[in-house]
């Protein structure tokens, strides 16, 4: 669902306002000279160009990381002090350029990206490595040089982290990362489809949208969904495995007499959003899973792991192309029901994930580069007698897929002051609970396997 990454590297400047002023090896070598002076510098002078030719930090792959409002972004440290960005191979000129145009991806309305205190070096920011390098070379240095950059980064990670850090000292383990996660898990604002207006190239393809009733659009849902209690449980694990975004495929039947979609069976896909190269073999499976079951593809489900179960910009595309694909070559009209799961989201109620079921209606002819409207679908969930032994399988491989998976959450850390991630898992797949009781003994040598995984 990402973007291609570009064929070549592409060098980015613009930082913003906090962006660094490039130094020329004279200028650093001044610098240097200058700095047993006395004289002072500005917060600007000192480059990652700067602490790599005095020995403060390496170049390296993937050293460099920016956390922010629940994303992740990873970087490599080049050897002429410029940054990397692995997921698109982008080159950017500073820190501040990197976060800046990291930060707009999460957040539009990000003016700038502070970054020597947004990116870390080796999990430490780098602005740490800046005040070590004036504490050596210009110790009569004022240090406000360099704890100015920090005042932006409060909305990030709060000024009740000291606080905090002191209130968990004695706290259950695990505890302090996990309210750290969940003081940078920051909502991102949904918006109203009426303010979206015509597509807008410029506009960041992560911003999130506001369902519509079909009744505010003057329709009416045109066909029934009910959903198997197996399909939301699957779903829902496979969702809570990760801290990336994961996807699959829903499987069901649709009767064109009473106009009911029903949807039976969830298929996970054990893979990478980005790895291309095993994607078309893992849907071939599914396909083949849907055939012996006498089953039809019906939709899709996707996470937002710390986010609202709202769809995206682009997640409304996708949704568009797969209710064209479906619709068939006859013209024949087919629902394809989208789903998105919100695990982790603090705005949920209790422990239970957001289910979010969502169609996109096309925009009127005459306004035909408006994006698809994102509606909520009405469902009727249908409890199972049983958990059977096909979910609990597919369960087993996803545990062996995510095992050393670098994002797998941590299920013995906190979720909350007084709820473990496995508690919170452990309560939000109680909601999708078959008849049978047994379900739960069950379930316990899935967790034990969980619980292993650390």
């Amino acid at each position: 669902m990402g973007s291609e990454p570009p064929s070549s590297p592409q060098v980015v400047e613009d930082g913003g306002e906090e962006d660094e002023e490039e130094l020329s090896g004279g200028e650093e070598a001044d610098l240097r000279s200058s700095s047993g002076r006395g004289s002072l510098l500005t917060r600007r002078g000192i480059t990652l160009r700067v602490l790599l030719k005095d020995g403060l930090v390496e170049p390296g792959d993937g050293v460099l990381a920016i956390h922010y409002l629940g994303k992740n972004f990873v970087g490599d440290l080049l050897t002429d002090g410029k940054i990397r960005w692995v997921e698109t191979g982008q080159i950017f000129n500073s820190p501040s350029a990197w976060a800046t145009h990291c930060k707009r991806l999460v957040n539009p309305a990000k003016k700038s990206g502070c970054g020597w205190a947004s990116v870390r070096y080796r999990g430490q920011k780098l602005v740490q490595y800046k005040t070590t390098w004036l504490h050596k070379y210009q110790p009569s240095a004022d240090m406000s040089l360099v704890s100015e950059e920090d005042d932006d980064e409060d909305e990030e990670e709060g000024k009740t982290a000291v606080q905090a850090d002191e209130k968990n000292k004695n706290s259950k383990p695990g505890l302090h990362d996990a309210m750290v996660s969940r003081r940078s898990d920051r909502e991102r604002i949904p918006v109203r489809y009426c303010t979206l207006g015509t597509r807008d190239a410029a506009r960041d393809p992560h911003t999130l949208v506001e369902l519509s009733a079909f009744s505010a659009i003057n329709r009416f849902q045109p066909f029934n969904v009910a959903v198997s209690s197996n399909v939301l449980l699957l779903m829902d694990f496979h969702c809570h495995l990760t801290t990336s975004e994961v996807v699959g495929y829903l499987g069901g039947r649709w009767d064109t007499n009473t106009q009911l979609l029903t949807v039976l069976r969830a298929f996970p896909c054990r893979t990478r959003l980005a790895d291309r190269d095993s994607a078309s073999a893992v849907e071939e499976e599914i396909c083949q899973n849907l055939f012996m079951r006498g089953l039809s593809l019906v939709g899709w489900y996707h996470s937002h792991p710390r986010g609202p179960a709202l769809p995206s910009l682009q997640d409304i595309d996708s949704q568009m192309d797969h209710q064209l694909r479906l619709q068939g070559s006859n013209n024949g009209f087919q629902p394809c029901l989208g789903i998105i799961c919100g695990p982790y989201y603090h705005g949920n109620q209790g422990v239970a994930s957001t289910i979010t079921p969502f169609w996109v209606v096309p925009p009127p002819e005459q306004r035909s580069n408006d994006y698809g409207i994102p509606v909520a679908v009405e469902v009727t969930y249908v409890q199972d007698n049983f958990l059977t032994s096909d979910v609990l399988n597919e369960m087993m491989l996803l545990v062996d897929y995510y095992r050393a998976a670098p994002d797998l959450v941590q299920f013995g850390q906190y979720w909350c002051p007084d709820t473990t991630m496995m508690d919170k898992i452990k309560g939000s797949l109680s909601c999708h609970a078959p008849k049978d009781q047994a379900y739960s003994q069950i379930l316990e040598h899935v967790y034990s396997q969980l619980s292993n995984m650390h």
